[in-house]
């Protein structure tokens, strides 16, 4: 008998220096938080990453872009769904200490669905 795994899709918007780290890791894994980076805030709605990724890190950086993948609900059980502003921004807060065990919760890879900015043209992951 096959065991379902459970997963939840989430989004990160990123700016192009996590994105080459991501890619650095065969597009399986977050790179590790900054010392002034203490949390790590995946999102839950494909729409507030593009939000960020375009008002935020375009800005910041002169490009963003969304990823999308798969983590194993039992592992995300284990944290709260945070509201950073209205409803619709909905986030899990991840402790920079966590993040190696989330990267091992990752099902398949990390896929980039979104790209602003000057980068724009870079190739995405369709559906």
């Amino acid at each position: 008998m096959n065991k379902r795994i459970d997963t939840v899709t989430l989004w990160r918007p990123v700016g192009p220096k996590e994105l080459k780290l991501i890619e650095k890791s065969g597009m399986r894994a977050f790179p590790p938080r900054l010392p002034e980076q203490p949390i790590f805030y995946p999102v839950l709605s494909e729409a507030y990453a593009v939000q960020i990724a375009r008002d935020w890190n375009v800005p910041a950086s002169g490009s963003g872009f969304v990823t999308r993948f798969e983590v194993l609900k039992d592992f995300l059980d284990h944290y709260q769904i945070e509201h950073a502003g209205s409803k619709a921004h909905r986030e899990y807060w991840i402790p920079a200490e966590d993040l190696p065990e989330f990267n091992r919760a990752i099902v398949g890879g990390i896929k980039v669905t979104a790209a602003f900015g000057k980068d724009a043209n870079q190739p995405t992951v369709e559906e």
